[in-house]
């Protein structure tokens, strides 16, 4: 199953979202900084800051496009804080 993570970085102030289908994996290609120049080999100090699981892996691309497009810091933390709205958002692309 796949997920969709948000990270973020206190230093850059700034939020990170992708998806997957080993989230594990991905943080830590994250941490490793395994993609150099990518935009998270900018700093070191990125932390989950929430996620979606047990989507199929076309669920997970299309949630993260759609959050990316938002390009909202309240709309990412109201993802966190209320769940009917994460609940809409997987409905929808479901």
């Amino acid at each position: 199953m796949a997920s969709v993570y948000i990270l973020f970085s206190e230093k850059l102030n700034r939020f990170y979202t992708g998806s997957c289908l080993d989230l594990l994996q991905r943080l830590q290609s994250h941490k490793d900084k395994s993609f150099t120049g990518s935009f998270t080999s900018k700093t070191e100090d990125w932390e989950l800051f929430f996620t979606i699981n047990d989507l199929d892996y076309k669920q997970s691309r299309l949630i993260e496009l759609h959050i990316k497009k938002m390009k909202s810091v309240i709309y990412i933390k109201n993802l966190k804080q209320y769940p009917e709205l994460l609940a809409k958002l997987i409905e929808r692309y479901r």
